[in-house]
């Protein structure tokens, strides 16, 4: 009977996981956007500037916490691997982790003075603990994905978010400014990688059996292309997402910062539930083909769907902000809406192109990756040096910022297309740049004219 059902559903595999996941992370993500409107009225610009340059500190050292080796787990065709492959991981984060606390408690007057921001002082001694919390997640997610373990990684999403949206409304109501929102993080953190392990640890009783230092060592040399060509294109990656964060707060300040972070939220949290989801279960799916014309057509037909779901909620998010954004969030943040228009160009770019992140792992072109993510990080350092010998105006500044950051995203997937030899790689550029086009034009004269 059930069979019947299913076939009737014609619910594929891939399907059902996507389904899974996206269930789990809707729950998750559903809760930041129901209680954003309270979380603006116990927090100003100004603390979720802090709260921005703190995350973009730890997503940077969360990036190399693993040296990267946690994406290799997906990998071996033996659990056994894996499971070394895990422990090396873990044996990383908490190696480097320990680092970090040490640099933090040595040179933290010299971090502060660097940031520009004295806020952070005190909170900087709980981003080794951040960033561990973040490997350790990271290694028992790619673990559970790799066994096909959906229902415990929407689980971990929903704990993480719940916890974190309790303490931080818990906190709020402290008025104790930015360090509510960190400590709500690092709780939410905490959780839900607390659940993972246990998880892993009660459906896995034989995991250490066959995890030894000689074979970590075998495995490590086996996959170093990870830590030779991902792990500085994951450095450049970072240092490139985070760059206007840091930027924003030392040169102009923190409420600047405040806005970019939160219009970032709002634009990226309503769909990541489904693109997360999506991209979890399709990089499960791609690692196990080498096979370019069966990748490229999974990348195309997943860019597609993505367009065909998203462009009419996003662009009713965008463009009926300026009529609801005072509303809903308060007074403090009324020209959020201007924020949400400019950056809404390269946030939708970079979500429908989101396959792209993965390919170039599983065809094991990590140095083309290294390449990409180094000269981004190189264009868009320059423009933010070019602050200093042009007077722009602010609103150009940002406008220029988001052009380059959008374009940049197209090259980088019409290069992607071209080493796996994608038939459809011209189409697919012409038809984002008419995307980029578009958004661009409403964009500009929204901001202008209102």
């Amino acid at each position: 009977m059930f069979q019947f059902k299913e076939k009737i559903l014609g619910l594929s595999e891939f399907s059902k996981n996507v389904i899974t996941l996206m269930t789990g992370t809707m729950l998750a993500q559903a809760l930041p956007i129901a209680i954003s409107p309270i979380l603006t009225r116990l927090y100003s610009p100004d603390d979720f500037g802090v709260f921005a340059l703190f995350m973009s500190i730890t997503s940077i050292f969360g990036a190399i916490i693993t040296a990267r080796y946690e994406l290799s787990i997906m990998l071996p065709k033996s659990n056994s691997d894996a499971a070394n492959l895990v422990v090396l991981s873990l044996s990383i984060a908490f190696s480097l982790s320990i680092m970090l606390l040490i640099v933090v408690f040595v040179f933290n007057d010299q971090i502060v003075s660097f940031l520009g921001n004295t806020d952070l002082k005190n909170w900087l001694y709980f981003i080794p603990l951040s960033v561990l919390l973040t490997g350790v997640y990271q290694s028992l997610n790619y673990w559970s994905n790799r066994n096909k373990k959906y229902k415990r990684l929407a689980s971990a999403k929903v704990i993480q978010s719940s916890m974190k949206g309790g303490a931080n409304t818990g906190f709020g109501f402290l008025n104790i400014g930015a360090i509510g929102l960190i400590f709500g993080t690092i709780i939410g953190q905490l959780f839900s990688t607390l659940l993972l392990f246990f998880l892993v640890k009660k459906n896995n009783n034989n995991f250490f059996e066959n995890v030894s230092i000689n074979r970590m060592k075998q495995l490590a040399k086996k996959y170093e292309k990870f830590v030779k060509y991902d792990l500085p294109a994951s450095i450049s990656y970072s240092l490139y997402s985070n760059m206007a964060v840091v930027f924003f707060n030392k040169f102009f300040e923190s409420a600047i910062s405040g806005f970019y972070f939160f219009a970032n939220r709002l634009l990226k949290v309503p769909f990541s539930f489904f693109i997360n989801a999506f991209s979890d279960v399709f990089y499960q799916k791609i690692s196990t083909t080498t096979d370019l014309n069966i990748i490229s057509k999974e990348v195309n037909n997943y860019s597609t769907k993505l367009l065909k779901f998203t462009i009419i909620p996003f662009l009713l998010i965008v463009y009926n902000s300026y009529f609801y954004v005072g509303f809903v969030f308060g007074d403090e943040w009324v020209d959020l809406w201007k924020y949400m228009y400019i950056f809404s160009l390269p946030i939708y770019i970079a979500l429908i192109l989101s396959p792209y992140g993965h390919v170039l792992k599983v065809v094991n072109r990590q140095e083309v990756s290294m390449f990409l993510h180094f000269s981004r990080l190189l264009i868009i350092g320059g423009y933010f040096i070019s602050y200093f010998f042009i007077e722009y105006d602010f609103i150009w500044f940002l406008f220029i910022f988001s052009i380059l950051e959008a374009s940049i995203h197209i090259l980088l997937c019409f290069f992607v297309d071209k080493i796996i030899q994608n038939k459809k790689t011209s189409t697919n550029l012409v038809f984002r740049v008419i995307v980029l086009v578009f958004i661009l034009f409403i964009n500009y004269n929204s901001v202008l004219n209102k």
